[in-house]
């Protein structure tokens, strides 16, 4: 067997797919992509949580009846936006359902999203607490709390499955993020559009963190989200990649760690958020043009700010990024954009 041969074979359990990405209005197709990531050997089945059609309690329960060994993973959902014994309750009831499959993604998200919604904005202490209360109460232990995550005089679950916590994972961009997730949580996502040199450089924030906090530095899982796009016509590929990198780099604050990350001129978001598509829009872009017109304002950014930061072209080259970016010390890559239903050549083993 070759060493290339082997090497694909070693990493194919290290990349894990997005179902149903993006906006939807029918959650159904994540039943049989998640069946498609099962069998075509990927180590997670992803879901990007969205209020509406993609309840992440419901997707879980769902895809854990479907599929029998492929973890399921939350990316992401909030520690803030459901109540600490619902949410508590909702993830042991994923485990008993799933055999122990649950991977819990959260994120921070934007301060201006939790106002709008009458929600207190997260801390770094609040998400530090937040994730102790999670797994005492995934313990059966009983809690008393009062503090930056809320106030909660006597909190218990009163039945608990004869399963794990399940591992709380933090999607984090910037140096604060990272080194909270080295030293509190079991994982780190790290963002889409993060350049190889960025994922190397935040990998070891994460790591230098966990081990000053006395932790194993390897204790930390690192995913890295890769957006894909392989064999696509130019109009497709355009939709998928730098559609998807606009409706990041648009959102104020979020575009600007990016760019910083990534060691590129912020400045630039500038020119991206005058565009014709763009301008006037609040909030998430993606939830008021549609890919085609994302991709169109796509112009606006440099190529690099996509091509170096995403995996496209042929299957072998897609393949060969994915090594550039497991290389770089991510443990594990999510595939992002490209459903596995759309991912077996990619994925396949030469």
């Amino acid at each position: 067997m070759s060493e290339q041969k082997s090497r694909d074979v070693k990493s194919l359990g290290r990349l894990g797919a997005y179902v149903i990405p993006g906006r939807v209005a029918d959650p159904g197709p994540a039943l049989t992509q998640a069946v498609e990531a099962e069998r075509l050997g990927l180590g997670t089945v992803w879901i990007s949580e969205r209020w509406g059609a993609k309840d992440f309690g419901v997707l879980v329960g769902a895809l854990s009846q479907v599929t029998s060994g492929i973890d399921i993973a939350a990316g992401v959902t909030h520690l803030n936006s459901r109540h600490p014994a619902l949410l508590a309750s909702m993830a042991m009831t994923a485990q008993a359902l799933s055999g122990g499959r649950l991977i819990l993604g959260v994120g921070r998200s934007v301060a201006a999203m939790w106002r709008s919604v009458g929600l207190p904005v997260p801390t770094n202490q609040s998400l530090a607490d937040s994730a102790d209360i999670f797994r005492r109460l995934c313990r059966g232990e009983k809690v008393s709390y009062r503090g930056p995550a809320g106030d909660y005089p006597a909190l218990r679950l009163n039945d608990v499955p004869d399963q794990p916590v399940p591992p709380l994972v933090l999607a984090a961009i910037g140096p604060r993020g990272l080194e909270l997730a080295g030293r509190h949580f079991d994982g780190a996502i790290l963002h889409p559009f993060l350049t190889r040199e960025a994922v190397a450089r935040s990998v070891v924030r994460i790591r230098d963190a966990a081990r000053a906090a006395g932790r194993a530095p390897d204790a930390v899982r690192i995913y890295a989200t890769v957006v894909v796009a392989s064999q696509l016509d130019p109009a497709a590929e355009a939709a998928t990649v730098a559609g998807r990198a606009v409706s990041y780099y648009q959102i104020p604050g979020l575009g600007e760690q990016l760019a910083r990350v990534n060691g590129w001129d912020p400045g630039r978001l500038e020119i991206l958020r005058a565009h014709p598509q763009l301008a006037g829009v609040r909030g998430s872009a993606d939830s008021v043009r549609t890919t085609a017109q994302l991709a169109e304002a796509a112009t606006a950014l440099p190529t690099r700010w996509i091509t170096e930061a995403a995996a496209v072209g042929t299957a072998t080259e897609c393949r060969a990024t994915f090594d550039r970016f497991l290389d770089a010390g991510a443990d594990e890559l999510i595939l992002h954009g490209s459903t596995p239903d759309q991912l077996a050549s990619v994925v396949a083993s030469k």
